[in-house]
């Protein structure tokens, strides 16, 4: 961790030794809130509010990124302004009263925020049950996936069409720092509201396209793309899209549908592909510069006709590790679960 100098050190504390830039700090460590979410919990002006925000965002002290006409902000992840900042946040009394009031005020916009998610999900879970019941269980497949990546910790784990968050939540305890990226706002409110109830705050949700991640490059250790590419026209674009995402040696998990032949899915739940071949697959790894390193099929027990097969792929990227690098990023790409 980097060192401040005395000129940093104050100013570091100027900026944060106010008590609406405080007040925010505190707010924002709590997950990710927009200008209006900390103007009804401030009761300040929009402005007012705007204006500590930039300070904050200057001093290095928040993040700040776009989902569509939306800003979210939340505190930054690394650095050492942020964590001189952490220290004063650790030290803050939770009873005092402005600070209890903006928790009370911050848990009743989070409860609306679920019950607004809650709507849109119980809209959906028929059709969702209805694909579930197809093939072998999330549990057997979310065991295998743990199986797969292991226990290693890693420090950053990004997830792609993150769906309802499921991943994120999963693999809680394997990273420092996580990131769920979906193009649907609606899977989106779903998502944090889950993160909310779960009390996970070192991971954020953002909106994005999975052909053109708002991310930088060479910035994860291992990719999972979860029950996404079969709704794709281009899926080996998206599975190059995720490699760009990996370090050098970072791994890339896929897991989807193997070949099926039921039509219905495609007008009833938008599948544009129906399953994926162990060659075609290791093909556009291949071309992605991956090298394919295990296949797994998962397939009910008991399966008739109907039933289908879940496979998880895993591949590397061919580039060799920098020797003294520590454990690294993981990136899961879901969906619905």
């Amino acid at each position: 961790m980097a060192k401040l100098g005395l000129d940093d050190i104050v100013e570091v504390l100027k900026t944060a030794g106010e008590s609406t830039r405080l007040r925010l700090l505190a707010l924002l460590a709590r997950g990710d809130l927009t200008v209006t979410d900390l103007t009804d919990i401030l009761g300040q002006s929009q402005p007012r509010i705007s204006r500590h925000l930039k300070l904050l965002a200057e001093a290095a002290l928040i993040e700040r990124y776009q989902e569509g006409a939306w800003a979210y902000f939340r505190l930054a992840h690394d650095g050492a302004a942020v964590s001189l900042a952490r220290l004063l946040l650790d030290q803050t009394d939770a009873a005092d009263p402005v600070f209890r009031r903006d928790a009370e005020r911050l848990d009743v916009l989070k409860r609306a925020r679920a019950e607004k998610a809650q709507a849109y999900f119980s809209r959906n879970a028929a059709e969702w049950d209805e694909l579930r019941r197809l093939h072998v269980s999330e549990a057997d497949v979310e065991a295998a996936l743990l199986k797969l990546i292991g226990e290693e910790p890693v420090e950053a784990f990004l997830d792609l069409g993150t769906g309802t968050g499921r991943i994120l939540q999963l693999f809680e305890g394997l990273y420092r720092r996580g990131v769920g990226v979906d193009a649907s706002r609606d899977m989106l409110a779903v998502a944090r509201a889950n993160l909310d109830r779960a009390g996970i705050t070192k991971a954020s949700i953002r909106h994005g396209d999975i052909f053109n991640l708002p991310l930088e490059r060479d910035e994860f250790d291992v990719v999972t793309i979860h029950q996404v590419l079969h709704f794709l026209d281009e899926p080996s674009s998206a599975i190059a899209e995720a490699a760009r995402m990996l370090k050098p040696a970072g791994r890339l998990v896929i897991i989807d549908l193997a070949p099926h032949g039921l039509e219905h899915l495609r007008d009833e739940h938008a599948h544009l592909r129906l399953g994926f071949s162990h060659q075609a697959m290791e093909e556009w790894l291949e071309q992605a510069g991956l090298s394919p390193e295990q296949t797994i099929d998962l397939t009910p027990a008991g399966a008739g006709a109907d039933a289908l097969t879940v496979t998880i792929w895993l591949a590397r990227d061919r580039r060799a590790a920098p020797a003294a690098e520590n454990a690294e990023p993981l990136i899961a790409i879901g969906r619905r679960h």
